[in-house]
């Protein structure tokens, strides 16, 4: 959440500081500045809102400067307004700052600072670090951030521009994700490579602790001790295209689409049909080493935690070991039961979420072997991990989470398939899972083939203030995937339970007025489910029903039925949120909802 990018260079800094924050907004979009070197000071803008409005603000009144930083922010310490956007700047409006992250020490930090006589004029936490820097400053703007954030409790990534020491961006991370990018005869800083994506793919991940000092004439890393340190240089591998809607009137509905290529692109290039098992190269573990756990713990937050969920019951039936499934955000302030045979599966789309990463460290320093599901290369939890698997679903710019969600449960059914088959599952059970999953793409075609018919549903159900989500195995996770997925963009009061557990509760709330969305694909617990309908309908509950066959039992029970086509159980999470995402997405868009910028939320979490 929130998005920094910084220029150095020749061209005019305003454009492309502008262009990446444009690529950013889905990081954050309560507010937006600019702080440019215009060779007699730091001039700044700033505007409350999106993006635009910042751009209107800077066509009514330009800066000029050919070195810049720039930040969209996802609010965390006082309110979306014009004073509390970013860049933040010291007493004498020489030195600016940016900042993603929170300052725990903020309050103490700013007590000291006022008793000095420094003037505050934010709610934020963020402008102690442009004071404290400005209290260190002595004509090298780096010896000064250092010694600023030597004082510093909390997580951060920064850049920091001085009007005093003008021909420099100094960055600095920890907690919060940094990058600086190299072109040609320019430099970059910014928290997501899609910033700087259209500019460069040659791009430096800044480590925790890291400092980086960007000049035109080239950049070095630093640690907290001016001490020069060696990073390696990488190559972003996706393309511009897929950072843009391409003829989509919204991200969230291009990553719906593009699910039978993310599905295969997880796919590819690991399954061994002959075999009926699966080859994961990123794993750095022999067979042997596989073997030796004695349980699995899957840490995740959010989208992630449901495919973590869907994950561990494929993982139990298959391999009879032990899982558990955490909140990240819970994990580490308790006393988790792991050890050195505990593997520790940790899962986020952008390997940057700090619930998931502190519980990850957390789960390591206790002796487990960690392993990470990411969709982000380059991102701190795969470098980090022990091992892991990219899920390779692409960029996904939409806040609420679609391609990235069934690429994780299809890595997930992979990782499953390779211990299963180390252990009882046979060949031929091996290769009848291989057989579906080769099938999943096509599948899901099939199902966006027919969008038009959810969107007819949406059409029906757009008015709705309350909706129920019920399924039942493998599907308990889908209903409560489905529920979050309409509650992030639509604003509808939304929930998912084991369709068993209605009757303990929820079912209270059913009446005619209610829609009860059934996920009820033919699988081992079909028969169980068509009595849960039962019971709703019997309150005169609006059902309807994500099923895969023609079934008798159904007859007269349901109000509204979406067929999707039949798989094995542990793969019908996979198709039967297809229609779900849709069913959201269309809804909100009905609503007049902002679908990819949904309130109150950003795509990376990385502050707790």
């Amino acid at each position: 959440m929130c998005g920094i990018v910084g220029y150095i260079g020749d061209r005019g800094a305003t454009p492309l500081l502008l262009d990446g924050l444009k690529r950013l907004e889905y990081r954050g979009y309560d507010s937006a500045g600019v702080a440019v070197l215009n060779g007699n000071g730091v001039e700044t803008r700033k505007a409350a809102g999106k993006i635009s409005r910042l751009e209107a603000a800077l066509n009514a009144s330009p800066v000029h400067g050919n070195l810049g930083i720039a930040h969209t922010r996802w609010a965390t310490h006082g309110a979306p307004n014009e004073c509390n956007a970013h860049p933040h700047v010291d007493c004498k409006g020489n030195i600016a700052v940016v900042h993603n992250g929170i300052i725990e020490n903020s309050n103490a930090l700013k007590t000291h600072l006022e008793s000095l006589g420094h003037k505050f004029v934010s709610e934020t936490d963020t402008e102690v670090i442009a004071h404290l820097i400005e209290e260190a400053f002595d004509g090298n703007l780096e010896d000064a951030v250092i010694e600023a954030l030597w004082q510093i409790e909390g997580t951060y990534g920064i850049a920091v521009v001085s009007s005093e020491d003008s021909d420099k961006i100094v960055a600095a991370r920890k907690g919060s994700p940094l990058l600086v990018g190299l072109g040609d005869g320019e430099y970059f800083v910014a928290s997501d490579a899609s910033a700087i994506l259209a500019h460069t793919r040659e791009v430096v991940y800044l480590d925790d602790g890291d400092l980086a000092v960007l000049t035109r004439d080239g950049y070095r890393v630093i640690d907290l001790r001016a001490k020069t340190l060696e990073r390696s240089v990488h190559k972003i591998e996706w393309d511009l295209h897929q950072i843009e809607r391409g003829g989509f009137d919204h991200f969230m509905l291009k990553e719906i689409f593009e699910q039978p290529e993310t599905i295969e692109n997880c796919m590819r290039g690991r399954l061994l049909d002959e075999e009926g098992t699966a080859k994961l190269g990123g794993l750095n573990m022999t067979d042997e080493e596989l073997l030796k756990f004695d349980n699995v713990v899957i840490t995740a937050c959010g989208t992630s935690w449901h495919s973590a969920l869907i994950g561990e019951h494929m993982m139990e039936e298959l391999t009879r070991i032990p899982v558990e499934v955490e909140y990240a955000s819970e994990f580490r302030y308790r006393n988790p039961i792991v050890n050195d045979r505990t593997l520790c599966i940790v899962i986020s789309q952008s390997g940057e979420t700090a619930d998931t990463l502190a519980a990850m460290r957390e789960a390591r320093n206790r002796g487990a072997r960690t392993y990470g599901v990411v969709n982000v290369v380059g991102s701190t939890i795969p470098r980090e991990s022990q091992g892991g698997i990219y899920v390779h679903a692409g960029p996904e710019i939409g806040v609420a989470s679609t391609k990235a969600f069934t690429s994780q449960v299809v890595a997930l059914s992979l990782l499953t398939l390779k211990i299963g088959r180390l252990k009882d599952v046979s060949v031929v059970r091996g290769k009848e899972i291989i057989e579906a999953l080769r099938a999943l793409p096509g599948q899901v075609k099939q199902i966006l083939d027919r969008a038009g018919e959810i969107e007819a549903l949406a059409e029906e159900f757009k008015r709705a203030q309350n909706f129920l989500y019920l399924g039942r195995g493998y599907n308990f996770p889908t209903a409560l995937e489905g529920a979050l997925k309409l509650k992030e963009i639509s604003y509808i009061h939304a929930e998912g339970y084991p369709a068993a557990e209605m009757k303990h509760g929820p079912i209270a709330l059913i009446d005619e007025m209610m829609p009860v969305v059934f996920i009820a694909p033919h699988d081992s617990v079909f028969d169980k489910v068509v009595s849960n309908i039962q019971e709703v309908k019997a309150r005169k509950g609006h059902v309807i029903a994500i099923t895969s066959r023609e079934e008798p039992a159904l007859a007269g029970k349901l109000d509204y039925e979406f067929r999707i086509p039949e798989t094995i159980d542990m793969l019908t999470p996979v198709l039967a949120c297809i229609p779900l995402q849709l069913l959201a997405y269309y809804i909100a868009v009905k609503r007049g909802s902002n679908v990819d910028q949904p309130r109150n939320l950003a795509k990376s979490v990385t502050v707790e």
